[in-house]
């Protein structure tokens, strides 16, 4: 019948149709080749203190110490050497340099191939060995779980966020720490990081951070949780925009850190 062999070719196109989108499915990863490109134009201007990194800068002066006390007092050590730590994300080596010259064993690892190239030369310069990978956390190949985990001002950068917060837990020992630190999706952090910062300040490049990647502490604490880590404490991060210092604060609606153990 007319009817029936209608259906028939519709079905017969619909599984082709299938089969070819099947077939152009590309791999999964969690890297976003326009951050990538984003991260890999500002690379010249990391180490400056003074330029487009400024805020990074202050950033790392207030999370460096608060990492390392953390983990002190984890391991109840008052030493970093002889611990493994991993920097995902890790730019040009901002927060993993001052982790090595603590005496722990660093491994960078970042997508923005500039960045790994800036990252070596400095290191190199500062007489630091730092192992520096390029490439997204599940393309690593050959490489153990590490002590302390740096998931740093990342996962609102990434493509596919339970595949990166996943393979970080997997990367993280047991009995090892993870650091976490985004910022959250409210009101409060899109007037302040996206309109204040970007477009009327002018502090950040303007295309910087996209409202709609960024996560909220329950997300995040899930996550987590998803991995096999439990949140030991969190904090928020502010900003006086007149003195453009940094500081540790209750308020979590914008920047904010969390400390995960491993069980």
């Amino acid at each position: 019948m007319p009817l029936i062999s209608g259906i028939e070719r519709l079905i017969h196109l619909a599984r082709i149709l299938l089969r070819t989108k099947v077939m152009s499915i590309q791999p999964i990863t969690t890297e976003d080749q326009r951050e990538t490109a984003k991260f890999d134009r500002l690379a010249h201007q990391w180490w400056d203190p003074q330029g487009a990194m400024w805020p990074l800068h202050r950033l790392n002066a207030l999370r460096a110490p608060f990492v390392t006390q953390k983990i002190q007092q984890h391991f109840k050590t008052d030493s970093l050497k002889g611990l493994r730590i991993l920097d995902i994300g890790c730019g040009a080596g901002l927060l993993a340099e001052q982790m090595a010259k603590q005496g722990a064993t660093v491994t960078g690892v970042d997508v923005a191939a500039k960045n790994i190239g800036i990252a070596h030369q400095h290191a190199q310069a500062e007489g630091l060995v730092i192992d520096y990978r390029c490439g997204a956390v599940e393309a690593l190949e050959d490489i153990d779980d590490f002590d302390v985990v740096l998931n740093m001002e990342v996962i609102e950068h990434v493509n596919n966020l339970p595949l990166f917060m996943a393979r970080t837990c997997e990367l993280t020992a047991a009995g090892g720490l993870m650091f976490l630190a985004t910022i959250n999706r409210t009101w409060f952090s899109w007037l302040t990081t996206i309109v204040g910062a970007e477009y009327i300040l002018g502090w950040l490049p303007r295309g910087t951070h996209a409202w709609q990647r960024y996560v909220t502490p329950k997300e995040a604490q899930l996550s987590l949780q998803q991995g096999g880590l439990s949140v030991q404490s969190q904090t928020g991060v502010g900003m006086n925009p007149l003195q453009r210092h940094l500081f540790l604060t209750g308020n979590m609606r914008a920047n904010y850190m969390m400390v995960a153990s491993k069980n």
